[in-house]
């Protein structure tokens, strides 16, 4: 059987979890983002934000996320992506995601409470929020695939199937 290397930041530490090809193929969960490039592969547990009210709060007033967390901003279509920190407590690496869930910017380490616009660019479809300094700690950069079942699976670069 095939097995793949699930690449996570537990506590700091580096975890090497095994996953079988089954089992990433039938990781293509609403709650579960993975992630994958040159570097390995990555899970993340996600929240989703879809509505113009979850995106407006998104990861507002917390204090902590979970190492192996984040929140999935999902757009109804591509447009330009800008973002920024207000009453955002907490440092967040953002990767800027296209229609094929193909990661095309990563803004790394967003100061918390900072106001400054965050331009992901255009044809953004999906912003995916993590601990800040993550990105770079698991080789996350331009390029990486992400896959997701709101995704088209039918132009998806990572498709659930």
């Amino acid at each position: 059987m095939a097995r793949a290397i699930l690449v996570l930041a537990l506590l700091g530490l580096w975890l090497h979890v095994p996953v079988t090809t089954a089992q990433a193929q039938t990781g293509c969960r609403e709650d579960t983002v993975l992630l994958r490039g040159p570097w390995g592969q990555a899970r993340f547990t996600v929240e989703i934000a879809d509505t113009p009210e979850s995106r407006a709060t998104g990861l507002m007033h917390r204090e902590s996320l979970p190492r192996s967390a984040g929140m999935l901003f999902i757009f109804d279509r591509p447009d330009r992506a800008v973002f920024w920190m207000e009453n955002t407590l907490i440092s967040l690496d953002m990767l800027f995601i296209d229609p094929a869930g193909v990661v095309r910017h990563v803004h790394p380490r967003a100061r918390p409470l900072d106001r400054t616009p965050i331009d992901g660019g255009e044809n953004v479809l999906m912003v995916l929020e993590i601990n800040g300094g993550l990105s770079e700690r698991l080789g996350i950069g331009p390029g990486s695939e992400l896959r997701h079942p709101r995704l088209n699976q039918d132009s998806a670069a990572w498709p659930c199937e």
